[in-house]
């Protein structure tokens, strides 16, 4: 973290107990709770041993003695109080008598259910096919406590108890275990407890559910009436000990027969390891309870380090679901780490967890064999394991895989999230805690790019394609998790080195009512697949194979089909390749989906129709005309490489009385964050009149405003010399000199068009206008020098002096580093561009400056923890508007480290409270925030956080559900319910109309010619000419102290004004007061219909009309 080490005061409180309880019984007379009365003596009394240890502790196994505290309060907020075991022990114990008191039934067949008709209740369990069989409801054999919560690492905030009720041995069979009786049989129980328990007034709404998502393994969730549903009880029907061989439940055996499921004979029978899983592991949860009790015993920090580990699989959504790595894994990893002395007992919680993620780190659970039982230390029976599942983790019994369900890329997911947050841990300038413990990381903001696999029902043809018939009899018809193996081979062989990860979302647990069917496989949520892209191959326009004489390239024709043929490349090489179009950026992002389309329809038989592109259409909002497939960034390497070729030929010019020492671009599009970036125009000489004296083309009165050209700012900086002057007014005229110096220079040499003014050149160039401003590096430090009436020399600074500096040493130094960002980032750009355009929509970004977004933008790239850099548009997009949202402004500043270079002792001398309230610290800035120092203020920043967080409630939703086609440009519409008055603008005058985030029909001619920059005949056009700006700056200077004005500068069609509250107070009368009205008592209050109307005088010819929402405000 950015702190240093935060020095705690320990009171000895080493009193005596007589005085301590005394001081207690004094305290319970009178009720009233009172300090301990302490001595000076002990006040100041040294530390004991024991306090001496635990700082020597925190000093040594955390960066800071903050963290110790932090995960210390962090355990107590996660553990559950006293008052919620109690009620928990409580409805326990009722449940448990109600249980006893299950009648019993007469003997039926299994498909019989009429015994349920009367309740209403209906079996948790599709029974097809038909299977014979005989059952009857009896008493439990017994009820006992399982799971976390007599492990005592049962956490907040969800939290449910499991109980484990035995069926009677009389209602099983030996036999049950094949062709799925025995699970039949089980949820026919547990409907028969439903039907029970439902008759009681102590249990309210009763709900069935599925053990981490398995359809086979019902669960009956009970929560107690009234109000109070803080409680939940998941009763699993377990069968009684020993019942089953284990032996008969090996990976290898088959105990779901073809003939039964298919109806067709088949001779050879398949395995099936997870159904043969699941039915064991019914078999096992008290002793795997006893044996993680003994482990917790011998270790004092096994509960806690449990539970922290459970807050860190819970935050990144891997403890719930099919496949999961839940609370159950966590204790038994935990526990191998205990039994094989990787760990030590006497270890902390925080020494644990580290070592658990090591371990998890760097251990490869696919390849290696990891088992908890001495009686697989075979070798021989490792391959049965191994073959039959993707990840292998065997249990204290040596039969069971605990992580049977669990899919190779879910645990790369683990194995990556446990290698990245050691990582973050081990940097002293992250707050590891924050990132690693507190941040929740859900799929659409922690991977670039996600891809929804909607129609669950056409896997079935995914299944009868691929010939999956053995893994749908071991999954019990289940076709989505028949098909996700092969999915995600295909789609890990297919992207290849594009992306560094590929994940998929885990199914969550479904849940109904006793009273309703069992959810269909259809009814399944979308699948969901997300991605980390390797940014320097991800869009790639080639996949290169091998050489068509090699044995591979067989196998490279087979997985791309027709896509895939013969090229010669220019090294000679022959090899099979696929060719993807695209030209731009824009296009090439769309490249994973062509290739995840055609994969899948080609092996899987699933249309195209049923993959969808989460969040793949934020592009839009920054697209610069929709005839153009581009986004921009083929437009901003134009602008770079024109300026590169400008500074080439400035450091080449002859003639100067100084040589250049540098030339430093100092505009957002040199740096690829200009939202929409300057255009090579190509004017119409008609379109304006021409001013022959000024040798300029002006715009018409009748006609449009013009077409906009941003100037791009240029600072060309002069070598020092004695001949420069010591005065303010001679520097600026020496400058001045300069200007006309290049300019002439230029045109000789290179025959560009120029304009000089004292303050800058003009240069047109490939269409393009560049403004070079000559500094001189002494210039700021001669603006704070004064000299006294007295003849003494004294520096001060002054708001003129920090303003130039800014304008020439710190931009143009913030422009550099930030294209290097780029560089290493190719996405940062789009992400900047689109942050602003957010901004700009709500109409902010009058109040907050483009630098300052930038480096907030840059924040996500150089300190994404406990993500890694966005490398795609909508998450960059998600991310930002998370920080915007979350940042605690109030407190904390945001620390931006360029180039790595602030350091956490050089930041914490600051004084938080002399701070602008968004403060920003860079290494060049680390004290004064000069790109957040004007504003926003805190009503406006306020007024941010709420409309970020509220936008990335809606965007979140909208991604979640894809296949709704909703409409992206939601978030970009402001809402103008909230200001007084709304100055609405003629779209004829507005030059940037076309870059609305909801552009009218109706376009008007701006004077622009279709083709490339061209020349202007040697006139000059008229440059940064936008009248709603110079309109807004006169609105600001007359009507500031009155009201604040927002307007989107991206083609906004309205400015709104919220009058500010003090601005109706009374004031005492004064003369120089304007639009003012005059009272009795010689006060003064604004003269609102006069201001009102005074907006529209001002901006005649540019204001449609003016709209004041009386109902708003009251004068």
């Amino acid at each position: 973290m950015y702190c240093s080490l935060l020095q705690v005061d320990i009171p000895n409180t080493a009193q005596s107990e007589d005085d301590v309880e005394s001081s207690m019984e004094a305290s319970k007379k009178d009720n009233v709770l009172r300090p301990l009365k302490m001595s000076k003596g002990d006040l100041y009394k040294a530390p004991t041993v024991e306090e001496l240890n635990q700082l020597k502790e925190a000093e040594s196994l955390f960066h800071c003695s903050l963290l110790k505290m932090q995960m210390e309060e962090l355990l107590k907020e996660v553990a559950l109080s006293e008052r919620r075991k109690k009620l928990l022990d409580s409805f326990v114990e009722e449940i448990n008598d109600l249980l006893q008191s299950v009648p019993e039934t007469p003997v039926v067949e299994l498909t019989d259910v009429s015994w349920l008709e009367d309740s209403a209740i209906d079996v948790p369990f599709t029974m097809v096919p038909e299977v014979n069989g005989k059952f009857h409801m009896e008493p439990p054999a017994s009820v006992d406590l399982i799971g976390s919560y007599p492990l005592g690492t049962c956490i907040k905030p969800r939290v449910t108890v499991d109980l484990a009720v035995t069926i009677p041995p009389n209602v099983l069979h030996p036999m049950d275990g094949i062709n799925q009786r025995y699970p039949r049989k089980r949820a026919l129980y547990l409907a028969g407890l439903a039907q029970h328990l439902a008759s009681s007034p102590e249990v309210g709404p009763l709900h069935f559910s599925c053990l981490h998502g398995n359809r086979l393994r019902p669960v009956l969730l009970v929560t107690p009436s009234g109000k109070d549903s803080s409680v939940t009880l998941r009763i699993h029907a377990i069968p009684p000990p020993d019942f089953l061989k284990p032996s008969r439940f090996h990976p290898q055996k088959n105990n779901i027969r073809t003939d039964w499921f298919t109806g067709i004979s088949s001779e050879q029978e398949p395995s099936t390891p997870h159904y043969n899983s699941t039915v064991l592991g019914d078999h096992l949860p008290r002793p795997h309870l006893q044996f993680l009790t003994a482990h917790s015993d011998q270790c004092p920090a096994f509960r806690d380090a449990v539970a922290l580990l459970k807050v860190w699989l819970r935050q990144r959504e891997l403890d719930q679901g099919t496949g999961c790595f839940g609370g159950f894994l966590a204790a038994m990893l935990m526990a191998y780490l205990l039994s094989t002395h990787k760990v030590g007992k006497t270890m902390n919680a925080y020494q644990l967890l580290r070592n658990a993620l090591h371990f998890l780190g760097k251990t490869y659970y696919i390849s290696q064999h990891v088992s908890l039982s001495s009686l697989i230390l075979d070798p021989t029976l490792r391959p049965e394991f191994h073959s039959a599942f993707q990840v292998v983790f065997v249990d204290p019994s040596g039969h069971l895989n605990m992580c049977a369900d669990m899919t190779a890329c879910t645990y790369k997911q683990i194995q990556y999230e446990a290698s990245q947050s050691l990582q973050f841990w081990d940097d002293p300038t992250l707050d590891s805690f924050q990132a690693l413990l507190m941040t929740p990381k859900p799929m659409i903001r922690t991977y670039d790019n996600v891809y929804q696999l909607s129609d669950m029902v056409k896997l079935q043809a995914s299944c009868k394609k691929l010939s999956l018939l053995g893994s749908l009899m071991d999954h019990s018809g289940n076709y989505v998790l028949a098909v996700l193996p092969f999915t995600l081979s295909l789609l890990q062989r297919g992207l290849g080195q594009r992306i560094r990860l590929l994940v998929h979302s885990l199914p969550k647990d479904p849940e109904w009512s006793v009273y309703s069917e069992p959810p269909k496989h259809k009814d399944q949520p979308p699948l969901s697949f997300g991605m980390l892209l390797n940014p320097e191959q991800c869009f790639s326009v080639l996949e290169r194979g091998p050489p068509a004489d090699s044995p591979e390239a067989a196998e490279f024709r087979q997985l791309w089909g027709s896509l895939s043929e013969l090229r010669r490349f220019q090294d000679g090489a022959i090899t099979e390749a696929v060719l993807w179009p695209g030209s731009s950026t824009c296009e090439k992002r769309k490249i994973l989906l062509k290739i995840i389309t055609h994969l899948l329809e080609l092996h899987a038989d699933i249309p195209n129709s049923s993959v969808l592109f989460v969040g793949g259409r934020v592009h839009e909002v920054i697209k610069l005309r929709k005839e153009i497939k581009s986004t921009g960034e083929e437009e901003s390497l134009k602008v770079v490489q024109s300026f590169d070729d400008l500074s080439r030929k400035l450091w080449q010019l002859e003639g100067l009385p100084l040589s250049i020492t540098s030339v430093q671009g100092a505009h957002p599009a040199l740096r690829y964050t200009q939202v929409f970036p300057p255009e090579p125009a190509k004017l119409e000489s008609s379109f304006f009149k021409k001013e022959k004296t000024l040798n300029a083309l002006l715009p018409q009165d009748w006609k449009a405003c013009p077409h906009y050209i941003n100037p791009v700012k240029v600072i060309c900086h002069m070598e020092g010399s004695g001949k420069w002057p010591n005065e303010r007014l001679a520097i600026r005229h020496i400058k001045a000199a300069f200007h006309l110096r290049l300019g002439e220079l230029l045109k000789q040499q290179h025959d560009y068009m120029c304009q000089a003014t004292p303050a800058h050149l003009d240069v047109w160039k490939d269409g393009l206008l560049f403004r070079i401003q000559v500094a001189y590096h002494r210039e700021p430090q001669v603006l704070r020098e004064k000299v006294t009436p007295e003849g003494l020399l004294i520096v001060r600074d002054n708001p003129e002096a920090q303003a130039l500096e800014v304008e020439t040493q710190h931009k143009p130094f913030l422009t550099s580093t930030l294209h290097g960002l780029q560089q290493q980032h190719p996405c940062f750009g789009a992400v900047c561009r689109l942050a602003k355009r957010w901004l700009g929509a709500q109409l902010f970004m009058g109040e907050i400056g483009e630098d300052a977004v930038d480096l907030l933008v840059a924040f996500l790239f150089l300190q994404p923890a406990p993500f890694t850099p966005p490398s795609s548009l909508q998450v960059g997009l998600l991310r930002f508007l998370h920080l915007l949202s979350s940042f605690d402004w109030r407190i904390n500043p945001l620390v931006v480290n360029l180039n790595g270079k602030l350091t956490g002792q050089r930041y914490s001398k600051a004084s938080r409270e002399s701070l602008p309230v968004m403060f920003i610290a860079t290494p060049n800035d680390h004290k004064a925030s000069i790109w957040t120092k004007t504003g926003p203020s805190v009503p406006v920043l306020q007024r941010m956080v709420t409309v970020a967080a509220e936008s990335l409630h809606v965007l979140e939703a909208q991604f979640a559900q894809p296949s709704q086609n909703h409409d992206i440009r939601v978030v970009f519409r402001p809402p103008l319910e909230a200001y007084d008055v709304l100055i609405h603008l003629k779209t004829k005058q507005v030059p940037l109309a076309a870059q609305a985030v909801d552009p009218s029909p109706i376009t008007f001619p701006r004077g622009i010619s279709k083709g490339e920059g061209g020349s202007l005949g040697g006139a000059f056009p008229v440059m940064d000419f936008d009248p709603v700006k110079l309109y807004l700056s006169e609105l600001r200077d007359a009507f500031g102290d009155l009201a604040l004005f927002f307007y989107d500068p991206f083609g906004g069609k309205v400015i709104a004004v919220l009058w500010k509250p003090k601005a109706f107070e009374q004031q005492p009368f004064k003369v120089s007061f304007k639009n003012a009205v005059v009272n009795e008592v010689a006060t003064t209050a604004p003269n609102v219909e006069a201001i009102v109307e005074d907006f529209r005088i001002m901006g005649e010819g540019l204001v449609e009309n003016v709209e004041p929402r009386t109902e708003k405000w009251v004068v």
